[in-house]
């Protein structure tokens, strides 16, 4: 039974991580993406705009920390020396004048905002100041209410990162007001936090030997540059560390359904060059089967009790048991009815037979 729940869940969750992954049926209009010095959002983003072209989902990429346009965005809209209300404005406009269609006659967008700190934390003498968050992001999505007078239906989802090693100070000092991260968290539908792939393998390792799991970058609390992408270490415990491994991700999932019923699991994310990126094929798996990470069982042999004398038996002793005739197989010769309560016993020189007793 357990072998049956299991199977269910892995297969369950890998159909989630595609749909959220594929932005299908728009199963999560608001998706948080959390990231940090460790390990960047910047893979994980190019694997939506990768799947976003497969699926013919207009890209919309709103910078406030890229410079250049990244590979396969369709709209890129600099927020630099612009109020948040013009850069609203823009987004609904590339969302409006998509011309991709998909076979269904909806038109998906892809909206990824590659920073969500300067929409709180920007000063109110600066283009504007900060926004009120919700009603911000309400007003963007707001374009996938159905319009009557166009037969066209939109389907807009927001891509959001929010990074956990930058400290917000928002500019509206109230004491009482959720905190960024609270407030995104409880708005979001999904959230995707990433990890490096090292670090939590390193960490694995470590826990399996009953050893404290190293740490990296800020959790490190070590003096000097900040470096916890990258590791020296080409070994994780025993075992060598894949070019792939390096170059791969680690996605924990944190996806809330309309029932209320959060659904957690961990995936991995292999590196880029490892397959195809015209390919439909799914290629993210769940951490479970890293083959780093799950389990193997030894065989375990069976163990016999110390003791003073020898419990097993010998070749020479096992093969005159073998040849010992039991009782039982004479029995089961017996060719008709009326053979089975017959008592088989051999007289011995000692046995004194009695006739009258046998006639009884």
């Amino acid at each position: 039974m357990s072998n049956i729940i299991t199977a269910h869940r892995r297969t369950h969750n890998l159909l989630l991580i595609s749909k959220l992954l594929n932005l299908r049926d728009g199963a999560s209009p608001l998706t948080l993406i959390v990231d940090s010095l460790e390990q960047p959002a910047t893979r994980l983003l190019r694997e939506y705009i990768r799947r976003g072209k497969l699926s013919r989902t207009n890209i919309v990429f709103v910078a406030f920390e890229t410079l250049t346009p990244p590979d396969g965005v369709d709209v890129f809209i600099s927020t630099r020396r612009k109020t948040f209300t013009q850069v609203a404005k823009e987004v609904r406009d590339a969302c409006l004048s998509n011309s991709m269609t998909t076979s269904l006659g909806v038109k998906k967008s892809l909206i990824i905002f590659d920073s969500v700190h300067p929409l709180t934390t920007r000063r109110p003498h600066s283009h504007g100041g900060p926004v009120n968050i919700v009603n911000y992001f309400g007003s963007i999505l707001a374009i996938n209410a159905p319009n009557p007078s166009s037969q066209t239906q939109i389907q807009a989802s927001l891509l959001a990162v929010y990074h956990s090693d930058i400290p917000v100070q928002s500019a509206q000092a109230d004491p009482y007001a959720p905190s960024l991260y609270s407030l995104l968290s409880y708005l979001s539908t999904a959230i995707l936090t990433v990890h490096s792939t090292h670090h939590i393998l390193a960490g694995k390792a470590a826990r399996d030997k009953s050893l404290a799991a190293p740490l990296y970058g800020l959790a490190a609390e070590e003096d000097g540059v900040v470096v916890g992408l990258k590791s020296t270490h080409s070994k994780i415990g025993m075992t060598e560390i894949t070019p792939e491994d390096r170059d791969s991700l680690i996605i924990q999932l944190d996806h809330r359904r309309r029932s209320g019923r959060n659904v957690e699991e961990w995936y991995y994310l292999p590196a880029e060059w490892s397959y195809d990126a015209r390919q439909p094929r799914e290629v993210v798996t769940l951490l479970d089967d890293h083959p780093l990470w799950k389990k193997v069982e030894e065989p375990v042999a069976e163990e016999m009790p110390e003791t003073t004398f020898e419990l097993g038996l010998t070749e020479k002793q096992r093969r005159d048991r073998e040849k010992v005739v039991l009782p039982y197989f004479d029995a089961q010769k017996g060719d008709g009815p009326g053979e089975g309560g017959r008592i088989l016993y051999d007289m011995g020189e000692e046995d004194d037979f009695d006739e009258e007793e046998d006639e009884i």
